[in-house]
């Protein structure tokens, strides 16, 4: 096993001393994409702040405010993506503790996309999930509205509808 970081007691760190099959590497080593994607089936599992209706993922910051660091997210999508047999998801909850959808019709202004919707396979929300990898813009946001919280489906349909051109959810 590779770990870049370890953080816990004495014990943890006189376990990991004892074990031969254990190596700490830096952090340039274990997120590289490519040795990453060296790893058959690579099941790369991130999370996020918010996402747009194109599958633009902001996971560092609220606005222009930075809440953590984008840790080994882009590395990990990438080397998934190029993964034989490889799967990338982003899984949140639809909605956040103060009722603020997660999945909006643009990113909040100053918002850091940290994975582009280019990279994107799948976003799961408790709703289900929406695979986006070949998809158009359109055909993104129709997946995005179907996995977004009832109650934000509508007003999110409006904007795609602005931006795209159609109703999503009078198309079913």
């Amino acid at each position: 096993s590779v770990a870049s970081l370890a953080l816990g007691s004495r014990r943890l760190y006189d376990y990991m001393d004892y074990r031969q099959d254990l190596v700490l590497k830096d952090v340039a080593w274990t997120n590289n994409p490519f040795r990453i994607a060296q790893n058959p089936k690579v099941m790369a599992i991130n999370s996020a702040v918010e996402i747009d209706l194109t599958g633009q993922v902001c996971a560092d910051s609220v606005g222009t405010r930075i809440i953590s660091g984008v840790g080994g997210q882009h590395d990990f999508m990438y080397g998934g993506s190029l993964s034989e047999g490889g799967k990338t998801f982003i899984a949140i909850p639809s909605m956040t503790e103060k009722g603020v959808s997660k999945i909006k019709p643009v990113l909040t202004e100053g918002a850091g996309v940290v994975t582009t919707r280019h990279m994107i396979q799948n976003i799961v929300t408790e709703y289900g999930v929406a695979q986006l990898r070949g998809k158009s813009l359109a055909e993104r946001a129709r997946a995005l509205i179907a996995i977004a919280h009832p109650s934000v489906r509508e007003d999110l349909d409006r904007a795609a509808a602005a931006r795209f051109g159609h109703s999503y959810l009078r198309l079913k």
